[in-house]
């Protein structure tokens, strides 16, 4: 079976990153990349707070916080009154976890494919308050109705708090039915907080067509905003039970702003994340998605192909706008995080490569990501150079 075409390139998109041109960059949905419009904004509101600090932070800065907010918020299809900026994902989960108030008996629900870090956060909210983890399997090949039935079956109403589920998952790049998901929950009374990192900017679903208690993502990653950039929607029952991990001034304000402010932090990122999102619309949000996913999905056929994997062993994302991918590694390669660290460093330094490399199910997998600053040539080179690489063990 022949390799699908890749896209056409989208003019002039290149220039918009300050990426160096050495290094060819497949991994986008780690760290992202801050266009170069958006790194000067972020710069000039830079130089205005320390022209002068006191004026910046006491003058008006609240207003100018709230005004991105709506902003960012419009965007996602979120209420902005139930929005509220934060660093990054991660600290919007560790912010629903402390607030929920979690006692010995209760269980929080989450997936083998969840997020290192939000496990991590889950693993410490159970042991701090006496409650329960545990993790539903979800097999890399179930249907969407197979996930669906698997959370259902797993689902313990009156003991199960709180679900936690990922929107697109980011060690399996796999987009999982999100809104069947939450409307399962909800028929057994149980609130679920959707991980959804990797969703602004690729999908195109609305955080209100999600329909979750609670809802992060991250706009540094496929929204163009710098880093520190990251939203929490909370729905409205759960919003003045909504704690900040840190109390600082605005703490009698309620939501969302308890929530933002928090003294001497550098706002910056998230007064030009806006910017962010007008050099997305700039490119043409439809156009970009459909020419990152496509492009994602021919490098992993291209590099699948290198590797020996038949196309039906490569995993299917579950969805048009996905613009990340899975290619298996050999088996034996990358199978603890140690390993997949040491490759993915090795691929980095010989060949001028920057690709995720992950270990799920016992087995290492290579995270291919498409971005406007992407060519096809770029995946060409990886699978003509990566099998000789991973020959040498």
């Amino acid at each position: 079976m022949s390799v699908p075409p890749p896209p056409e390139p989208i003019p002039g998109a290149r220039l918009l990153f300050s990426l160096d041109p050495a290094i060819s960059h497949l991994n986008h949905g780690s760290f992202g990349a801050v266009p170069v419009l958006v790194q000067r904004a972020q710069q000039r509101l830079r130089d205005e707070m320390e022209a002068d600090p006191l004026r910046f932070f006491t003058q008006g800065l609240a207003d100018r916080i709230a005004h991105a907010r709506r902003h960012l918020a419009g965007f996602l299809g979120a209420d902005a009154d139930g929005t509220a900026l934060t660093a990054n994902a991660t600290t919007g989960v560790a912010v629903v976890l402390q607030s929920l108030g979690l006692r010995p008996g209760d269980e929080v629900l989450t997936t083998d494919h969840g997020y290192g870090a939000v496990e991590f956060s889950v693993q410490r909210e159970c042991r701090r308050t006496g409650a329960t983890h545990r993790v539903l399997r979800l097999p890399l090949t179930a249907s969407d109705e197979e996930v669906v039935q698997i959370v259902r079956d797993g689902l313990r109403p009156g003991r199960t708090r709180l679900l936690v589920i990922d929107q697109l998952t980011s060690a399996t790049a796999w987009l999982l039915p999100t809104a069947a998901i939450v409307g399962v929950a909800r028929e057994h009374g149980v609130s679920v907080l959707v991980d959804a990192a990797h969703a602004p900017g690729m999908l195109p679903a609305t955080v209100r067509s999600v329909g979750a208690d609670f809802w992060v993502g991250n706009l540094h990653k496929w929204g163009y905003a710098p880093r520190g950039t990251a939203v929490l929607v909370v729905a409205p029952p759960w919003r003045e039970r909504i704690e900040p991990l840190v109390v600082s001034w605005e703490q009698e304000a309620g939501f969302p702003a308890r929530l933002e402010w928090q003294a001497t932090a550098d706002y910056t990122a998230w007064l030009s994340a806006p910017v962010g999102l007008y050099a997305l619309r700039s490119l043409g949000v439809d156009r970009v998605r459909e020419h990152n996913a496509t492009l994602a999905a021919y490098g992993q056929r291209v590099v699948g192909d290198a590797l020996g994997v038949p196309p039906a062993d490569l995993p299917d994302p579950g969805g048009p706008t996905v613009a990340m991918r899975l290619v298996p590694l050999p088996a034996g390669l990358a199978t603890t995080m140690d390993a997949a660290r040491a490759l993915q460093a090795r691929i980095a330094e010989r060949l001028a490569t920057q690709v995720a490399v992950m270990t799920w199910n016992g087995r290492g997998w290579l995270r291919l990501c498409g971005q406007v600053y992407n060519s096809a040539d770029e995946y060409d080179r990886l699978a003509g150079r990566l099998p000789a690489l991973l020959a040498q063990r």
